[in-house]
C-alpha cells in the first residue's frame, strides 16, 4: 500500500495534543512496518522530527493557511505521489478527496455549547473550520477513528453515523514517561523544591482552570502543608482575570508558572510532584492522565467524559464542577498516607494496558481493511 498521513503541525516547536498523537503513530509504524510505503505531509517547521527512511517519505507543502494546506495543497500531493490511502488526523480532511479517506476524529467538542468567554482567536476559528468541514466530509470517511468509547458513542449518537464505520484506537503515551531516579537538575529549572502540586492549565474553558483554581485557594486556607503549585502554558494576564473574578489573592504567591514545558522534562517534573491535578470538564481522551499514573504521581480527576474508562474506577474521581470535591481529594491525599501509597500503584498498574505500540498495530490493520474494501469494490 502507499499511504499517506496527514501530520501538518508536527514539526512546529511548541507542539501540543493532536501532534503528539500522529507523531508517535508515525515513528511506531515507522518502527515496526516494512512492507507498505508511507508519505507523511506536513508543514515545514523547526522540530523536524521525523528521520526519512526507504519506506518513510517526508514530503513538506507550503501555503499561507490550514485550510489551503489541507484543501488545495494536500489533495493536489495525494495525486502526485500516486497515494491509495489517506489518513487524516486532526479532525478535518479535504472536501475533495479521490482515494479512500480515514478520518481520526478526536472529539466533536465543535458541536457543543461554545463558552463565550472564550477570546482566543487560534481556537474560536479552528471551532469554525471544524463545524463547517467536519459534516461535510463524514460520508466521504471509509472509517472514522476516535480515541475512546466515551467518544465513539458520543460521535454515532450525534452525527447518526453507521457504527460499524466508527473503530476505537486508544492513544499511548511514550516509554519516558515512568518513575525516574532524582534529577534535580531538570525539575529544579521549574521549582525548588520536590513535594508540589501541578496543573497542565490553559485558557480554553473545558480544561476548566478557573474552578481548580478556586479549589487551590480553598486547599491553601485548609492544609497545614501549603504546597505550591506549579501551572504551565498559561500567562500571567488570564492568571490575574481569576484571581481577581474570585477573590482568591492568597494563591498569587503560591503560584509558578514558567510558560511552555517541553515533554522530555515532564517525566522530572511528574516525578518530583506530590500530586496532579487533571480536572478537565472534558476529554476525549486525557494523554497527561496517562504519563502522570506512568510517572507513579497521584492524579486527581474528573469523573466526566473519557477520564473514569482511562483512569479506571480505582482513580482519584472528582466532581470538576465542585471547587470543593477538587480540595477534598488534595487534603485526603496529604493526610492520608495509606491513601495515598495506593493511588500510586493504582496509576502505576492501569497505565500499563496502553501503548502506542498497541495504537499501531491497531491503525495498521485497519489500513488493510479498508485497502481490502477498495481492491474488493474496483
Amino acid at each position: 500500500m502507499k499511504i499517506g498521513i496527514e501530520a501538518q503541525r508536527i514539526f512546529r516547536k511548541n507542539k501540543h495534543g493532536m501532534d503528539y498523537v500522529v507523531l508517535q503513530e508515525i515513528l511506531q509504524l515507522q518502527q515496526t512496518d516494512r512492507d507498505n510505503e508511507y508519505f507523511v505531509f506536513v508543514k515545514p517547521g523547526p522540530d523536524r522530527c521525523v528521520t526519512e527512511t526507504d519506506n518513510v517519505h517526508v514530503v513538506e507543502l507550503t501555503t499561507p493557511s490550514y485550510p489551503l494546506w489541507e484543501q488545495w495543497a494536500l489533495p493536489r500531493a495525494v495525486k502526485k505521489y500516486k497515494v491509495e490511502l489517506l489518513h487524516c488526523t486532526s479532525n478535518t480532511a479535504p472536501l475533495r478527496c479521490r482515494v479512500p479517506l480515514v478520518l481520526t476524529l478526536h472529539d466533536i467538542i465543535f458541536l457543543e455549547p461554545r463558552d463565550k468567554q472564550n477570546h482566543s482567536l487560534y481556537q474560536n476559528m479552528g471551532w469554525l473550520y471544524r463545524r463547517l468541514d467536519v459534516p461535510r466530509i463524514l460520508d466521504k470517511c471509509r472509517r472514522i477513528i476516535t480515541v475512546s468509547d466515551f467518544e465513539r458513542e458520543n460521535i454515532i449518537s450525534r452525527l447518526n453515523i453507521d457504527g460499524n464505520r466508527v473503530v476505537r484506537i486508544y492513544n499511548g503515551y511514550n516509554e519516558w514517561f515512568r518513575p525516574v531516579e532524582d534529577a534535580e537538575e531538570i525539575y529544579k529549572k521549574y521549582m525548588p523544591e520536590r513535594g508540589f502540586l501541578f496543573f497542565l492549565g490553559n485558557t480554553d474553558p473545558k480544561k476548566n482552570t478557573e474552578r481548580t483554581l478556586v479549589a487551590y485557594s480553598q486547599y491553601l486556607e485548609k492544609s497545614t502543608v501549603k504546597r505550591p503549585l506549579l501551572m504551565a502554558d498559561l500567562d500571567r494576564s488570564f492568571l490575574d482575570g481569576i484571581i481577581q473574578r474570585n477573590g482568591i489573592e492568597n494563591i498569587r504567591q503560591h503560584i509558578h508558572m514558567p510558560g511552555y514545558i517541553p515533554n522530555a522534562d515532564l517525566p522530572y517534573i511528574y516525578g518530583a510532584a506530590f500530586a496532579f491535578l487533571y480536572t478537565s470538564l472534558r476529554e476525549s481522551f486525557g494523554i497527561p492522565l496517562l504519563e502522570g499514573m506512568a510517572c507513579g504521581v497521584p492524579v486527581v480527576t474528573s469523573n466526566t467524559s473519557s477520564m473514569p474508562e482511562i483512569g479506571g474506577s480505582e482513580a482519584i474521581l472528582t466532581d470538576p464542577t465542585k471547587a470543593e470535591d477538587i480540595c477534598a481529594a488534595l487534603l485526603k491525599l496529604e493526610t492520608d498516607q495509606r491513601y495515598y501509597d495506593e493511588k500510586k500503584r493504582v496509576g502505576l498498574e492501569r497505565a500499563k494496558m496502553f501503548s502506542w505500540r498497541s495504537t499501531a498495530e491497531q491503525l495498521l490493520e485497519l489500513y488493510r481493511e479498508v485497502y481490502s474494501e477498495k481492491e474488493q469494490t474496483q
